[in-house]
């Protein structure tokens, strides 16, 4: 499916849908990803926690964000990426929807909800003088 956007120059750009299909396949691609049902739907984590769903009545995947990463996607594609209703949204879950979106935007917002469930690096143990 394509839409058609403007630019901030006025100018038409034709944007092509981005399929579930290729949400899995990017998602997968992503370092220690693996694919899960959540409730009703595919999901996609880390060991850690999930970072992304794709709901079945909708063409939209969910991206679990922090609020800061929520902020920034929100002001790089508004209108596409929005936050989820409610207190999920309040907390950074966010939806983009795959009719509006292109490949490098789908791409750029999984591999950042990606990078933030990521297992934790260890601490590292200070060593004290005895």
């Amino acid at each position: 499916m394509e839409a058609l956007t403007s630019s901030a120059a006025g100018a038409l750009e034709l944007t092509m849908a981005v399929t579930k299909a290729h949400v899995r396949k990017l998602a997968l691609a992503l370092e220690g990803a693996m694919e899960v049902v959540h409730i009703d739907r595919p999901a996609f984590r880390t060991k850690r926690k999930m970072f992304a769903t794709l709901p079945p009545d909708e063409q939209v995947v969910n991206l679990m964000f922090d609020l800061p990463t929520q902020e920034f996607f929100l002001e790089q594609a508004p209108g596409v990426i929005e936050p989820l209703p409610g207190g999920w949204g309040r907390m950074g879950m966010s939806r983009c929807d795959l009719k509006a979106a292109d490949e490098a935007l789908v791409h750029s917002a999984l591999k950042a909800a990606h990078a933030l469930c990521l297992p934790k690096s260890p601490a590292k143990k200070s060593k004290r003088k005895s």
